[in-house]
């Protein structure tokens, strides 16, 4: 047998004993002949199932390579894919081909090619492994003139680079396959700004030799296309060399039809690029043969010549290129202390085993030690400032020129020396250099130096002030990114709490580091130095947390919000607040707005993240509550820290829709199940996958793990009818649960694990015994939804989902909009309620202290409700979308929420039980009123409350009719106030006490609109259909205005009794609300007419209408003056502005037009940044607009709010509302205050600062 494949059995020797039960592996070898039949007795006769393994293995160590191969079948066939996996790499090979050495073809023009592109030089002690070098080659052919992706993989420090770099040096390699030359980059760990950096270096290297220098690229796409230009049309047939790639969304910056190389720790990271791709995997070890050649090396000997101690160093290196480096430097400067560096290493590493060493290089230590002191004494102190250097950081030579006060070139020659030492490695990529300790190099230093770490950290933070004294850095210097990631970390480490504190809760710092690097970093700084910040008083802290937490889903969005404006939300007595009114104060030029009643609304969430791109299906906590796990329709699983939504995890996990995650019990893997009908076990740490089903044939829709720990057991369901329970130690699937007849929706395992609940489209709800997966009982849901008159096979009932009482004796099971509770045992129904009228339950959750149940809604919100008194605890709304998916964590005491409007929020149980419901319908009436701004709003749908905007205080509410209200209205002198209900019946009450005047059943509908007139003695409504009434309300006379032949979709009041109204039928009509007689009659557009307006001077109105079309009319002439065309969606609302020079039209697809009303022109398209993954740049339809009175301003209204310059078409400022979907904004006649509500029902009045 090979020594490789001898040494893979003995080293994984412990793990193959501890699992493999050897009877049906040992029948695989018997049948090709690789073990007789006297072996397999020898091995039968050992006691335990440990030691016949044992026996096993020691007799297949005797024999060939054959019985290595067998061995390692055997193992795959039996379903031990982890322990194959261990042996893969020992496989002997069958045939070998001798390859051209590596270190032929070192011809001019491979220097030249290989210099020009950025290609490292070999390093000064270097040692050839031709079957990896052959192999790399071998791959890089095989992509031919196609493009596509070769990845050389392995751990940190096996070498990767340096051996890509040797492949390349090949004259026919070059010549034949990448002719347009190599371009080699260093990416490393990288976020979007630092990508962008490597992205304008390499785009500057390409186009050194342009006639015409062209500006860096702005934006990572930008630069993509730049890149792919130039490899298309100036470096074709190129190669391009990605070293040390981390983050699979890197990839996607060069994703441009070109032949790219990558050297990566992370072998799936180019499962999110299309193309051809090919695998070089490079062993971590080196063999001991050639760590005696590194030593020759250093020492300048043969290996025939090495002293006998070599061999001992090698094997007290434990075949670390690393340490054998290290020792092998100080041996070069010292060639007679071979002894004594034998002596060190080995008198240490007793020692070292004795402390329980957790490093896999038991030596490095040591050789450290030993290295450090071989420094000059000045570089010894240089040395020691590298203690406090955060781990897995490449650090930028700028930041130890700040540190040291000095030079770049002087920093360079010191760390040069510290490079040739192997103390500190070098990231070399064109003119920027990057240094870094491996994390076991850094173990020792601030072991070492554990008493002085403080110094350390405080001389690092003054020399930081000393250099940027009052400003911060910004994204173009190289250094910008450390120290807005680990400035804070240096301060704390320095216990230098007053500056800390001054730098955390500035928002100058947090505008510039969340534009950088989004919040979820920052979060995790407020809970990481709570102990320092918190010295004094722990309010401030907790201030900017909250406002980082609940705003974190919109600062990580593009264009970035306003700081200031998100600060001027917070509450009147938040550190946050006070410092943004002061900054908003002194910027006399920007527009900022003051939200007034603000004080009504509480946050009940703690934290907000929008970690997908799409719409989040579903996400759960981990059982120490830690971590959450999504997933959704972006095809992505993330996995985050609950307390700062820092993301832990990305993984492309599937080829479509992810509709369930589900953590393990204790945490190690997350499971996903997808539409593309597969369900993938993934470790929840490193991302790995661990094993793919595929045994569905339809998408798989829920997955849930067991409850126990230890056991790991999975159950899935699908629209294929069934549900599998799966042993995640085998391949294949347990039981299959067959019964349902219809798409199974949902499954559960019961508390204890002996039982599984699954809930169907066909009407049932079905419980499984898990071991045996028989079927134990069936419950028809359908039959609590039949009315007296239906036959059982009218009804369809599609159960949503289940969950299990805590003890397990109780099943509550969703439906439609009924929540219902059976017990166990006897399938009888304990309650049930009816949740809703106007939306379906998506999903419910018990809380684990079994009283809550929480609920959520398909119109955005989440309730809880007592499932013992059937009363609802609380309504939570803050979604601006369907909920798709609530969950608790295992204590209770916090709940998360998922939804189509992208985000996860995480919500505190017991805050939301004393919130209260309070919730305004859109359709509200404003009067702004000697200064007061008085409202008349809709109140959970029962009462009219009239509330004054600038106290927030409620004046006066109605007692509940026996009809929801649908519209309202009050009079200008606001001495009345009119209201429509859904029954069709419309009331005129008094302000003054609320008492009901008159009352009319004027519909059989429900009332759409309903105005005063002028004189407050008439009221003007419609309903949905065509008739429109005017009701003289004091006198009980009514007109009736027939005409239209559709529904009306609004009218307005014009001067001398006339009334303007539009309808669905494509007209707009004037009447004369007197006589009731149509006066004029416009055919306007194809489609429905969505709105109006009327030109200031009463000669125009403008139509808009869902054809995409806008025309402006003449009252005069009754024709059309102008048509307006470039819209791409239904323009949804227009408006004129004062001085009757402009019309402002808006769209669904949230777009503003600003034309000019004499010719019809086009003047300005309100600029619509682009926002990334194709998000409206309205947040939706543009809903309604309003014109400052000096016609320089605009007002739009849709997913939240934004005012714009009417001149450059530019956007002044955006107000985020909660919630979405403004159906219109009621603007004060100074275009100072500001009056809307969103679709969750809350409030707003804004007022201009």
């Amino acid at each position: 047998m090979d020594v490789k494949s001898r040494n893979y059995l003995l080293m994984n020797r412990q793990a193959l004993e501890k699992d493999i039960k050897t009877s049906y592996i040992m029948d695989h070898m018997i049948s090709d002949e690789v073990l007789t039949l006297q072996e397999e007795e020898r091995v039968k006769q050992q006691n335990t199932q440990k030691e016949r393994a044992a026996m096993l293995i020691n007799i297949i160590l005797t024999k060939d390579n054959n019985s290595y191969r067998s061995f390692y079948n055997a193992l795959l066939h039996e379903g031990y894919r982890d322990l194959a996996a261990l042996l893969q790499d020992g496989i002997p090979a069958i045939s070998s081909g001798n390859g051209k050495s590596s270190m032929d073809g070192m011809t001019s023009y491979v220097k030249t090619v290989l210099c020009e592109g950025g290609v490292p030089q070999r390093p000064v002690v270097f040692v050839t492994r031709p079957k990896l070098v052959d192999a790399i080659k071998q791959k890089l052919c095989c992509l031919g003139s196609d493009p596509g992706w070769v990845t050389v993989y392995g751990m940190a420090g096996c070498g990767k680079t340096v051996l890509t770099a040797e492949a390349l040096r090949d004259h026919q390699l070059l010549e034949d396959y990448f002719p347009g030359g190599v371009h080699w980059i260093s990416v490393g760990k990288q976020d979007k700004a630092g990508l962008l950096i490597k992205l304008q270096n390499l785009c500057s290297r390409l186009e050194h030799d342009s006639t015409l220098s062209q500006r860096p690229p702005l934006n990572i796409e930008e630069a993509k296309d730049r890149l792919r230009l130039l490899m298309l049309r100036k470096y074709p047939r190129s190669l391009l060399i990605l070293d040390d790639i981390w983050d699979s969304w890197v990839l996607k910056a060069f994703d441009n039809q070109c032949q790219v190389l990558i050297t990566s720790r992370d072998r799936s990271v180019t499962d999110a690029v299309a193309g051809n791709k090919y695998e070089v995997h490079v062993e971590s070890g080196l063999a001991h043969e050639k760590g005696l050649e590194i030593l020759s090396l250093f020492v300048n000997m043969k290996i025939s010549e090495l002293p006998e101690q070599a061999n001992c160093l090698v094997r007290e290196c434990k075949g670390s290129p690393l340490v054998i480096s290290l020792i092998g430097a100080l041996l070069r400067d010292f060639p007679s202390r071979w002894e004594y560096y034998l002596k060190q290493l080995q008198n240490k590493q007793f020692k070292r085993i004795r402390k329980s060493s957790s490093y896999d290089y038991e030596a490095l230590d040591e050789a450290m030690s030993i290295s450090v002191e071989q420094l000059n004494d000045n570089y010894k102190d240089y040395y020691k400032d590298l203690s406090v250097l955060p781990k897995d950081v490449k650090v930028p030579t700028k930041v130890l020129c700040i540190l040291w006060d000095m030079e770049t070139e002087e920093v360079e020659d010191i760390l040069q020396e510290f490079v040739n030492k192997s103390l500190l490695f070098c990231d070399r990529n064109g003119k920027s250099f990057h240094y870094y300790l491996h994390d076991l190099q850094l173990d020792f230093l601030t072991e070492k130096n554990r008493n002085q770490l403080q110094e350390l950290h405080k001389n690092i933070v003054n020399q930081y002030k000393k250099y940027y004294k009052l400003n911060t850095p910004v994204p173009s210097q190289e250094d910008c990114m450390y120290w807005y990631n680990f400035l804070a970390y240096h301060m704390a480490g320095a216990n230098m709490q007053k500056e800390l504190r001054d730098l955390m809760f500035s928002l100058d710092w947090i505008k510039a580091k969340t534009e950088l690097v989004g919040p979820a970093h920052l979060i995790h700084e407020y809970v990481e130095y709570s102990s320092i910040l918190d010295q004094k008083d722990s309010t401030v802290r907790e201030n900017f947390q909250e406002f980082l937490s609940l705003n974190g889903h919109l600062l990580g969005r593009q264009p970035f919000p306003d700081i200031i404006q998100l600060g001027l939300c917070q509450p009147e007595t938040s550190e946050v607040y006070q410092q943004a009114k002061l900054y908003a104060q002194r910027e006399t030029g920007t527009f900022y707005l003051e939200w007034l009643n603000k004080k009504s609304l509480k946050n009940l969430y703690r934290l907000v993240v929008r970690p997908h791109k799409d719409a989040v299906y579903h996400a759960c906590f981990s059982k120490d509550r830690q971590r959450i796990a999504s997933c959704g329709a972006d095809k992505t699983l993330q996995v985050f820290k609950a307390e700062s939504g820092e993301r832990l995890l990305e993984i492309s996990a599937h080829d479509d829709e992810i509709l369930c995650c589900t953590f393990s019990a204790d945490g190690e893997f997350v499971a996903t199940c997808s539409a593309d009908k597969k369900v993938k076990i993934w470790n929840s740490r490193t991302g790995q996958c661990k094993c793919v089903y595929e045994e569905h044939s339809e998408q798989v829709n829920c997955c849930q793990f067991n409850n126990r720990s230890g056991q790991y057991l999975l159950a899935t369901c699908s629209n294929d009818t069934f549900i599998k329970l799966w042993d995640l130690n085998k391949k294949y699937c347990r039981n299959t649960m067959m019964g349902h007849e219809n798409s199974v929706n949902h499954c559960r395992f019961s508390p204890n694990d002996e039982y599984v609940a699954s809930c169907s489209t066909d009407g049932t709800v079905k419980l499984w015994e898990a071991r045996s997966g028989n079927e134990l009982k069936s419950i028809e849901i359908k039959d609590f939804f039949k009315n007296a008159d239906e036959q059982p096979d009218d009804v369809e009932v599609l159960v949503k989902c289940c969950s299990w009482s805590r003890n397990g004796d109780m099943i509550l099971v969703v439906a439609k909009n009924k929540l219902l509770l059976f017990d166990v045992k006897t399938c009888g129904l304990l309650s049930q309620v009816i949740i809703s009228h106007h939306s379906t339950i998506q999903y419910c959750d018990f809380c684990p202290g079994d009283e809550l149940v929480a609920v959520a809604l398909s119109h955005c919100s989440v309730e809880l409700w007592n499932i013992k008194s059937l009363s609802k605890v609380a309504y939570c709304r803050g979604h601006m979308s369907w909920v798709h998916c609530v969950t608790f964590s295992p204590d209770g005491s916090l709940f998360l929420t998922s939804s189509d409007d992208q985000t996860i929020r995480i919500w505190e149980t017991k805050k939301v039980c004393k919130s209260s419901d309070a919730v305004l319908k859109s359709e509200l009436d404003v009067v702004f009123h000697n200064g007061e701004v008085m409202i008349l709003a809709i109140y959970n749908q029962k009462h009219l409350q009239l509330i004054n905007g600038n106290t927030d205080s409620v004046i006066m509410q109605t007692a509940a009719p026996e009809s929801p209200i649908s519209c309202c209205c009050l009079s200008e002198d606001l001495k009345f106030a009119a209201f429509g209900q859904e029954s069709g019946t419309i009331k005129v009450l008094q302000l003054l006490d609320g008492k009901v005047l008159k009352s009319q059943e004027a519909y059989r509908t429900s009332v759409q609109h309903c105005r005063f007139t002028s004189d407050c003695q008439t009221l003007i409504s419609s309903a949905h259909d065509s008739v429109i009434q005017v009701w003289n309300w004091q006198l009980s006379e009514c007109v009736f205005l027939r005409g239209h032949k559709e529904a009306i979709k609004d009218f307005r009041l014009l001067e001398n009794s006339k009334l303007l109204s539009w309808s669905f039928d494509g007209t707009v009509k004037v009447w004369n609300i007197t006589t009731g007689n149509t006066e004029k009659d416009f055919a306007c557009h194809g489609g429905a007419v969505l709105s109006c307006a009327v030109s200031p001077d009463g000669s125009k109105f403008s139509s808009t209408s869902a054809d995409k079309t806008a025309k402006i009319w003449s009252f005069e002439s009754s024709s059309v003056l102008h048509e307006l065309k470039s819209h791409e969606a239904c323009v949804r609302c227009c408006t004129f502005s004062p001085n009757n020079k402009l019309l402002a039209t808006g769209d669904d697809k949230g777009e503003i037009r600003i034309w000019d009303t004499l010719t019809g022109t086009l003047l300005h398209f309100c600029s619509p940044v682009t926002v990334d993954e194709g998000e409206p740049t309205h947040g939706g339809w543009v809903t309604d607009l309003s014109f400052s009175p000096d016609s320089k301003m605009l007002v739009s209204s849709g997913g939240y709010l934004k005012w714009w310059n009417v001149t450059t078409g530019e956007s002044l400022q955006t107000f985020y509302t909660n919630g979405t979907n403004l159906k219109s904004i009621h603007v004060s006649p100074n275009f100072k205050v500001y009056v809307t509500v969103d679709n969750l029902g809350i409030l707003y009045v804004l007022q201009k600062l």
